[in-house]
Order: structure tokens, then C-alpha cells, then sequence
């Protein structure tokens, strides 16, 4: 067996310790599930306050029969890899800790996914830990998968900034976005967004957005048939959006009557001419390679554009696009199903391009068809 076929034989084979933190909750759920099938995982701790104490399956009804259960955030094990499911906030005073008990740290919460203390304190609260912004290491891995090698702490993205940048990216690189707009990660040092492209990013979510806890706006009766906005301007996951892309964007948020999914529809007017071939050359050119996105534009049935209920349950993103040459504009269409690519999957998807494993270990399923409210 030659050097590199006994390397991938190696990382095929190499098993690695997790626990996670927040394991109560939705995303924790989520990442709970898929490190328990993952080849390379073995799961050894989940925390949760609440439910100390409890088995995972009592919580997770999908965990039935998982002897796991839940300890207390204060007695962490050490691990290879941490993830943490907990609330704005929580990982950053608890950063230390948490570096201490594991190799590498995955943090779900927005804690480190911006580049300087000056935007927490203009998009949050300020931040507690800043020192560590320049260690950790944005994990959308089809933006940043060259830097997650070396991380010690991966900061997976947003579930709306991920929906609106897989969208948007490959029109930022190809340039039309604007001249200025290449290159658009430069931003990641925390400098001001520039001009260029006028963009409209208009997002729909699913209830599961707000979190296990949810609140008096998450209940079924307020939930059920809407079509809400709830952050009409001023959205925290602009901050993200705006960093990677180098240029400002219109955001909006709804929420709408489903359980699982974001459904980001963008409207780009370009500075100049586009053609259908320069488009499709953009994004066959930043996505052909990828093992998650699909492309989704304009097919025949009745899944011509990309839609949550396709990728419900599934680390997938489907990003599609329709040229409207009469108004000069570009309408990029971007479903992902928000606990999985928007938060868990996308996290492990991270680490293992972080530890060497094969990017798609336990995050194969492909969904279900036909399938209920996502």
C-alpha cells in the first residue's frame, strides 16, 4: 500500500473523543445525532443544565435507546473535539475552559465568527473574550475550508448569513457584485464593508430558529400561517454577511409557517451586463466540486428552484438563479435546512475537515421525498 493510500486508510480508520455542550436544544439535538452514526466520532459526553442527569433519547425522542445521558456543563471530560450548542454569549466567557478540556473547539454560537471586538460592539453586546477573534476560524467550509486545518477554534457560520452567502459568494469572486467586491474576504480583517452591487437579501425561516426555549412568537398558535417580518433591517447575521462579501446588503427576515429551513432570495443589480453563461460559469466554477451544494435552476417539475422542503434534515444547500435582463437584475435563490447546514451539520462538516476525515463522514443522508412541513 503506497504512503498516501495508507494515509486516507488511516484517517478512514481514526476515531476521535466528543462531547457537547448545549445538548438539549435543537442544534445540539442535531449534532447529537450525528456524531452518535459518525465512523470517526465516538461520543463520549452531551451537557445540559435542565436535563442533568436524563438520557439523551428522553429529550432527543429520535435517540431512543442511546445509553448517553445528559451531565452537568461543570464536570466537562476532556475530549479531542467540543462542541458547544449554547446561546449567544456562554462560549465566550466560558472559552478558556472549554480550550482547556479539547484539541479542537466548534462553537454553533456567533461568539467568534466576526474579526474584531469593534464589530461585537456595534452588531452585540461587545465581547468578553477578544483576544481569541484572531485564533478562531469561520467555518463555512466552502469559503474557508483552506484554514480549518490548523484552527483551534472553528466558528461555524450562521444559519441566514450561510443561506445568503453560498447564494452570493460566487457572484462576489466572478466579479459581479462589483469590481471592488473581489476578493471580498479581505474583510475578514473587520474593515469597512465597500461599495458596489446593489443587493436585496430577503430570507424565510423556520420556526426552529428560535430555539428549543423559544417564546410567546414560537408558540403554534402565533406561529401557525404567517409570513412575519421580524427583522426588517439590522439583522446580527448581516455583520457575517457583509464581512465575506466586502460590500453592504439590504437584509430582511421572515418568519413563516414551517419548522425546518432558510430560504434566502436575493435580488443583485449588477453594474454592468450579465449573461445566463457568465452566470452559470460562476457558479458551476465555485460549486462542481462541492460534496453539499447543488445546483437547482430553472428544471422542469415542480422543484425548478431550490426550497427547504428538499433539503430538510440534510446538510445540503441547493442555490439556484434566474436572469431578469429587462430590469437588469440577478435573482439568487438559496434553500438550506437551518438546524442542519445552517448550524450541526455544517459544524461537523468543519471538523472533519479540520481532523483529516472525509468531509461527508456521517452527514450522507440524502432527505426524504415525499416529505411533511419541514
Amino acid at each position: 500500500m503506497g504512503t498516501t493510500a495508507a494515509a486516507d486508510a488511516d484517517a478512514e480508520t481514526e476515531t476521535v473523543t466528543a462531547g457537547v455542550v448545549g445538548g438539549s436544544g435543537f442544534a445540539g439535538g442535531e449534532l447529537l445525532r450525528l456524531l452518535d452514526g459518525h465512523p470517526n466520532v465516538e461520543l463520549v459526553q452531551a451537557t445540559s443544565r435542565e436535563y442533568a442527569g436524563k438520557s439523551i433519547g428522553g429529550v432527543h425522542p429520535n435517540l431512543r435507546g442511546r445509553e448517553l445521558r445528559f451531565s452537568e456543563p461543570s464536570a466537562l471530560e476532556s475530549v479531542d473535539v467540543l462542541f458547544t450548542a449554547t446561546p449567544h454569549g456562554i462560549t465566550m466567557e466560558h472559552v478558556e475552559e472549554y480550550t482547556d478540556a479539547a484539541d479542537l473547539l466548534v462553537d454553533l454560537s456567533a461568539d467568534f465568527r466576526l474579526a474584531t471586538e469593534g464589530q461585537y460592539d456595534e452588531w452585540y453586546d461587545g465581547h468578553t473574550a477578544p483576544e481569541y477573534l484572531e485564533v478562531a476560524e469561520y467555518a463555512l467550509p466552502e469559503l474557508n475550508r483552506e484554514n480549518l486545518g490548523d484552527a483551534d477554534i472553528i466558528a461555524s457560520g450562521g444559519c441566514n448569513a450561510t443561506a445568503t452567502l453560498l447564494g452570493l459568494k460566487p457572484l462576489a469572486d466572478a466579479g459581479v457584485l462589483g469590481s471592488e467586491a473581489q476578493g471580498a474576504s479581505d474583510t475578514s480583517s473587520g474593515g469597512e464593508p465597500r461599495d458596489g452591487a446593489d443587493v436585496v437579501v430577503d430570507v424565510k425561516v423556520g420556526s426552529s430558529e428560535g430555539g428549543a426555549g423559544g417564546g410567546a412568537a414560537s408558540s403554534h398558535a402565533e406561529r401557525s400561517g404567517v409570513v412575519r417580518p421580524y427583522a426588517p433591517t439590522g439583522h446580527r447575521h448581516e455583520a457575517e454577511i457583509e464581512q465575506w462579501l466586502g460590500l453592504s446588503v439590504s437584509f430582511t427576515c421572515h418568519a413563516v409557517d414551517m419548522v425546518r429551513g432558510a430560504s434566502a432570495t436575493c435580488h443583485v443589480f449588477p453594474d454592468g451586463p450579465v449573461s445566463k453563461k457568465e452566470l452559470w460559469t460562476a457558479y458551476r466554477g465555485a460549486y462542481e466540486a462541492e460534496p453539499f451544494v447543488r445546483l437547482v435552476a430553472g428544471g422542469s417539475g415542480s422543484y425548478r428552484y431550490p426550497e427547504p422542503k428538499a433539503v430538510a434534515g440534510t446538510n445540503y444547500a441547493d442555490v439556484g438563479f434566474e436572469l431578469d435582463p429587462g430590469n437588469e437584475r440577478v435573482v439568487v435563490f438559496s434553500a438550506i435546512d437551518n438546524v442542519m447546514k445552517g448550524s450541526a451539520g455544517q459544524a461537523v462538516h468543519a471538523a472533519n475537515v479540520a481532523l483529516g476525515f472525509e468531509e461527508t463522514a456521517g452527514l450522507e443522508f440524502a432527505g426524504l421525498h415525499p416529505v411533511g412541513s419541514p
